[in-house]
């Protein structure tokens, strides 16, 4: 199953377009690149799908989504897509078209 996970965003490296982001205890770096007319800022919560943040949510929505993970017993497969995203050291290759 293809889960969309909440995260939290604890900095942001404007440069890269990549934030750290707190998914259930497992602190990743997502691409925010889908998010150009959002502007997310420390502390927002996003929705994370394949290491991308795909859209900022609000913190109910997040601990809503979060607590139907865990209903659904959906909690360990969420984590460990989580740990797939990549390793906070993710530098994105420029020129790539």
């Amino acid at each position: 199953m293809c889960l969309a996970i909440p995260g939290q965003i604890k900095s942001i490296e404007t440069d890269t377009r990549l934030a750290q982001v707190d998914v259930m205890g497992v602190r990743r770096a997502v691409s925010i690149d889908l998010l150009l007319d959002e502007q997310p800022t420390i502390g927002d919560w996003v929705l994370i799908h394949v290491g991308f943040a795909m859209s900022k949510i609000s913190a109910a929505q997040a601990e809503e989504q979060l607590t139907l993970l865990s209903t659904l017993g959906e909690t360990a497969e969420a984590r460990e897509e989580a740990q797939r995203y990549g390793s906070t050291k993710i530098t994105p290759s420029r020129g790539a078209s």
